[in-house]
């Protein structure tokens, strides 16, 4: 009985210490400390405190580096087409970068609403609202260190410049023109400056529904928008001096 008193008390212990840990912060000044409380930490240490397992690949595992930065810092988002930090109207978003701070690969944004896209205006759609505000965390990304001894870079709080927000605009306007048309499955991962739209599903056999040419509702493959590496390459260029 009394091992059982024990454990129930351990646990109700580390419930309020877990729950204090990653509480969701209130400020954009919280967020901040506590991502630059994450910098130079390894994966695996962070793992250990969210009693998480460390994947030896990422091949069935992807995002888990996202999922863990989110649940340090105590996101708040139930609902996925909101920003993370609901309250605070912040989107996160880790970059993987290589040994010389180079972006491995493009980032998500949002999946793409393809029956809605042509009745909305860019300042309505998911792509503004997860962009207008972003924290962004870099975590070094190099195959040859092994997935727990990599570690997490200085955080940036980030909204658009003008010119980024004209050409991702753009980019957004002229996908939603092409999908209202019925156009959707002309679309190809080459089209865009710095936005991407391409396939967004479990495997290749996924499908959703989409409108073709005659304004009818017909089964196509779902769609994600990303940000090309260029732009965040860009990015990092601009607002890393060691980059």
């Amino acid at each position: 009985m009394n091992c059982v008193r024990l454990l129930r008390d351990f646990l109700r212990q580390e419930h309020r210490r877990m729950s204090s840990m990653f509480k969701t912060p209130e400020t954009e000044h919280e967020l901040m400390e506590a991502a630059r409380g994450l910098a130079g930490q390894r994966l695996g240490d962070l793992a250990k405190q969210c009693h998480r397992r460390v994947p030896t690949s990422f091949h069935q595992s992807k995002g888990w580096v996202g999922q863990l930065i989110e649940m340090m810092l105590g996101t708040d988002a139930a609902n996925r087409s909101e920003p993370d930090f609901v309250k605070l109207g912040v989107e996160l978003k880790t970059i993987p970068i290589d040994h010389k701070g180079r972006p491995k690969e493009t980032t998500f944004i949002c999946t793409a609403s393809l029956t809605q896209m042509g009745g909305w205006a860019y300042i309505d759609s998911r792509v503004c609202k997860k962009l207008s505000r972003v924290l962004w965390v870099p975590v070094q990304a190099d195959p040859d260190t092994e997935i727990g001894q990599r570690m997490v870079g200085n955080p940036l709080l980030w909204s658009p410049s003008m010119d980024d927000e004209r050409v991702i605009r753009a980019d957004w306007e002229y996908f939603a023109n092409k999908i209202a048309n019925g156009y959707v499955e002309t679309i190809s991962a080459s089209e865009g400056e710095y936005l991407q739209m391409r396939p967004k599903g479990a495997n290749s056999k996924s499908r959703g529904w989409g409108i073709d040419e005659d304004g009818a509702s017909v089964k196509t493959s779902p769609k994600g928008f990303y940000l090309r590496a260029r732009f965040t390459a860009k990015l990092l260029n601009e607002n890393y001096a060691a980059i």
